[in-house]
C-alpha cells in the first residue's frame, strides 16, 4: 500500500464504544441509562456561571486553569503544583500514558474495568495486561501484583470499578501499594468517588499524600452533572503532575468548562444532596434486584451490573422494548446507571420477568 501510513500501534486500538441514546417510542418516554449520567438537571447557579462565559467565547480560555486550580487546591488542601486538569478524567488516562510509557511498556489493569484503559494503552504503544475481576466483580488485587513485571510502568485501580461496581478499601488500597515497585505509577481512578458508602473507604487525597508514586483521577462529569463539558482533574506529587500537565492540550478545558466547574465546587453541598438521593435509589434497585433473584455485585458507583453471559443482547433488546436503555457488554452482561425513578421502575419490572 502506498501513502502515508500511521504507526502499527494504531491499527490495533480497540474502537471505544459510548452508551446508546434511547430508542424514541411514540406515546412513551424513553430513558437513557447506558452512559452513568447524573439524571438531574445542572443547578441555577451552574447554568448562571456557564452563561456569563458563553458570552465571552470569543476570547481563549484560561489555558492554565487558575481559577479552577486555586478552587481545588482549595476544595482538596493540596498544592496547585499537584494538580492538572483535563478534558474529562479519560484524557487524563491518555496523558500519563504518553508521559510515562516507552513503547512496549505494560499497565496492568482489571478486567473487565474501564473500557477507556486498553484503548489509550494501545494509542501510547504500551502493552496491555489485564487482570479478570473475581467472580463478584472486585479487582483481584493479588493476580494484579503477580502480573507486575520488569517492564510495568503503571497499575490501575478503577474503584468504584466500572462496569462492575464494587470498590476497593483502604486497607486493600494500601496492601496493595505496599508491594508495588516504587518506580511503578499507582492511579486510582475515583470517576464515581463521590457514591461510595461503605466501611474503610479509601481516602484517595491521603493515599496521595502518603505515596509519591500514587495518583488520584476524579471528574466533574458524575457527581457533578457536568458530563457535556468534560473537566477531570488528577492529584499527583508535583513531579508527576508537571509531566500532565505537559503533555495536555492546549487550551484543551474550555472556558464555560471551567466556569462550571468552578460554580460546582462552590455549589457542592446542594449537588451532594442529589448524590444522597441517587444512593438511596441505588439501594432500592439493589434491593429489587435482589429480592427477584438476581446477584448482583455490591454497586458503589451510580450503576449496576448483571453478569449475562450470551444473553446480554437478549436483556438489551428486553429493555429497550421497555423504554430505557443500556449499555451491554457483547457476551459478558450489562451495566445499567441508576437513573429516573420511573426508569428505575422500568428496569425493576425487566429484572423479575426476564429469564435467568
Amino acid at each position: 500500500m502506498t501513502g502515508p501510513q500511521p504507526r502499527r500501534n494504531v491499527a490495533a486500538i480497540p474502537a471505544y464504544v459510548a452508551g446508546k441514546p434511547p430508542t424514541v417510542r411514540p406515546g412513551m418516554t424513553s430513558y437513557k441509562l447506558s452512559s452513568n449520567e447524573n439524571p438531574y438537571p445542572p443547578l441555577p447557579g451552574v447554568v448562571e456561571a456557564a452563561h456569563r462565559a458563553v458570552e465571552v467565547m470569543n476570547r481563549y480560555p484560561d489555558m492554565g486553569s487558575a481559577a479552577l486550580y486555586d478552587a481545588l487546591s482549595a476544595r482538596l488542601r493540596v498544592p496547585v503544583g499537584d494538580l492538572a486538569v483535563a478534558t474529562g478524567s479519560v484524557a487524563l488516562i491518555y496523558q500519563l500514558l504518553n508521559a510515562f510509557c516507552e513503547p512496549g511498556d505494560e499497565v496492568v489493569h482489571a478486567w473487565r474495568s474501564f473500557e477507556a484503559y486498553p484503548i489509550a494503552i494501545a494509542a501510547a504503544a504500551a502493552t496491555s495486561v489485564p487482570v479478570p475481576v473475581t467472580a463478584d466483580g472486585r479487582h483481584d488485587l493479588d493476580a494484579m501484583v503477580a502480573a507486575i513485571g520488569p517492564r510495568t510502568r503503571c497499575v490501575m485501580v478503577c474503584t468504584p470499578n466500572n462496569p462492575t461496581g464494587p470498590s476497593v478499601t483502604q486497607t486493600e488500597l494500601d496492601a496493595l501499594i505496599a508491594r508495588v515497585p516504587e518506580e511503578v505509577l499507582v492511579v486510582v481512578d475515583e470517576a464515581y468517588v463521590e457514591f461510595v458508602r461503605m466501611d474503610d473507604r479509601v481516602d484517595g487525597v491521603a493515599t496521595y499524600r502518603a505515596h509519591p508514586n500514587v495518583v488520584l483521577f476524579r471528574t466533574f462529569s458524575k457527581a457533578y452533572g457536568l458530563a457535556g463539558f468534560r473537566v477531570g482533574y488528577a492529584v499527583a506529587h508535583e513531579a508527576v503532575a508537571t509531566a500532565l500537565r505537559a503533555v495536555s492540550l492546549p487550551f484543551g478545558v474550555s472556558g464555560v468548562a471551567q466556569a462550571a466547574a468552578i460554580a460546582s465546587l462552590e455549589a457542592e453541598p446542594a449537588l451532594l444532596e442529589r448524590v444522597d438521593a441517587l444512593v438511596a435509589e441505588r439501594a432500592r434497585v439493589t434491593a429489587g434486584l435482589r429480592e427477584a433473584g438476581w446477584d448482583v455485585p455490591e454497586p458503589q458507583g451510580n450503576f449496576v451490573w448483571f453478569e449475562l453471559g450470551e444473553r446480554t443482547a437478549e436483556f438489551a433488546a428486553a429493555a429497550d422494548e421497555l423504554g430505557i436503555v443500556v449499555r451491554p457488554f457483547a457476551g459478558e452482561g450489562a451495566r445499567v446507571s441508576v437513573g429516573e425513578d420511573e426508569a428505575n421502575d422500568r428496569l425493576l419490572r425487566l429484572a423479575a420477568s426476564f429469564p435467568r
